[in-house]
């Protein structure tokens, strides 16, 4: 068994990816790396929290305690780009979100390396989601595939100006039913705060890998703000960031996201 991965196997047609809360880097990576605070900087943070809901509806939870400077589980593992002429990160990052270099020169991971980083981590992550999603749906007729994420709000080499508070990724509606999309839509716009349908963000290599709606298999990513559950300091400094988990402030985030998923159970078991 891995260490690094946690399966939570419940029976509720709802499994929750959680594949970028991790922050853990092996001992034999730090030494090429220019600091493990930036390295560690742009994981999604506390979302793990956010969704600690989950568990207590019998949600089926896979996460990764691996950071995703590491290897990006959510990456295409061919290397291709999600999203083509837009800058993003790769399957192994060398930059930050920010551009900054992540590695010192000449110590970036080579193609043996990412491959071994393949093998040892996306590969167990992916095969677990495989056998977890195939359990859920011999027991369900179809099944909700929920991928956490977060953000910083500005990030200029990303996006243009404050990114909305929810960004819903569907692959353009090809990973789910139009109806699930539309329920989630309908939760986010009665928050009263920003929100977005495959906008900067459509869904990741996860959505659009499992998404499958003709055989059951509904995938959706949700993109947090994390202005919307977190202090965000304008100067994202290594004493300044991550700021606390702050439970009163997260709070009203995570009532808004019980809706979430209970549309999620809504529309995987309906009422008949």
């Amino acid at each position: 068994m891995n260490d690094w991965l946690t399966i939570r196997r419940g029976n509720a047609p709802l499994l929750v990816s959680l594949p970028h809360t991790g922050t853990e880097i092996p001992a034999e990576l730090q030494g090429g790396l220019v600091s493990l605070w930036l390295a560690r900087r742009d994981a999604d943070w506390w979302i793990d929290r956010l969704y600690g809901f989950a568990e207590e509806l019998d949600a089926t939870i896979v996460r990764t305690a691996i950071s995703r400077t590491v290897i990006d589980v959510n990456r295409d593992p061919s290397g291709v780009s999600l999203y083509p002429g837009q800058a993003t990160t790769e399957l192994c990052p060398t930059t930050s979100f920010d551009g900054e270099p992540l590695y010192e020169p000449g110590r970036e991971p080579d193609a043996a390396e990412i491959a071994r980083r393949k093998a040892l981590y996306h590969e167990p992550y992916h095969a677990a989601l495989k056998a977890e999603l195939a359990r859920l749906r011999a027991l369900h007729p179809r099944i909700v595939l929920y991928d956490c994420h977060s953000i910083r709000s500005v990030i200029p080499r990303l996006f243009d100006g404050e990114l909305p508070q929810f960004n819903i990724g569907t692959n353009s509606g090809a990973s789910c039913d139009p109806a699930l999309q539309a329920a989630i839509e309908a939760v986010t716009a009665a928050s009263g705060l920003s929100s977005i349908s495959n906008g900067r963000f459509k869904g990741g290599f996860i959505t659009r890998f499992f998404g499958d709606p003709a055989s059951g298999v509904h995938a959706v990513q949700m993109e947090l703000a994390c202005r919307g559950y977190m202090e965000e300091p304008e100067d994202v400094a290594p004493d300044a960031w991550p700021t606390a988990f702050a439970p009163d402030r997260a709070a009203p985030m995570i009532e808004i996201l019980r809706a979430v998923i209970a549309a999620c159970f809504a529309f995987a078991k309906p009422v008949r």
